[in-house]
């Protein structure tokens, strides 16, 4: 029996409400100076934490620190230590399935994940999030 392994990341915020402000105008107004306000980096204010699960276990949450994940991040923070000796554990019946998320999908990831021997399974693009992590 093969097992898949869901995993994902997730958003904790120190700021509840992450400075978001609504704004009501005018048609035709949206780029008048008194409607801008500067971006601000959600990032900073924010905690990144990834997990994974599969039916006989979890790994432990691991908290993503100091700026976005990029792939080369992924695959020497997260792919290395966590995913590849819970690949190994399982044995040859293991199945990855993360999302689409431009990390998860770079090459850089792809080609490391085949020359570990790690299956991926596809999804689909444009498909609900129905990865069973997103629920806990």
């Amino acid at each position: 029996m093969e097992q898949c392994f869901f995993s994902d990341k997730s958003r904790f915020s120190v700021h509840p409400d992450n400075r978001r402000i609504f704004i009501w105008r005018d048609r035709c107004s949206r780029n008048n100076p008194a409607f801008l306000a500067r971006k601000c980096q959600i990032w900073r204010w924010g905690v990144l934490v990834y997990g994974g699960i599969s039916i006989d276990g979890r790994t432990d949450p691991y908290i993503i620190r100091d700026g976005p994940l990029t792939a080369r991040r992924y695959r020497d923070e997260i792919l290395r230590p966590i995913k590849v000796p819970y690949a190994a554990a399982i044995g040859d019946d293991f199945i990855l399935m993360d999302d689409n998320c431009r990390p998860h999908r770079a090459n850089l990831v792809e080609d490391f994940l085949f020359e570990e021997g790690i299956v991926q399974m596809e999804w689909p693009s444009c498909s609900p999030d129905m990865n069973p992590i997103e629920h806990l």
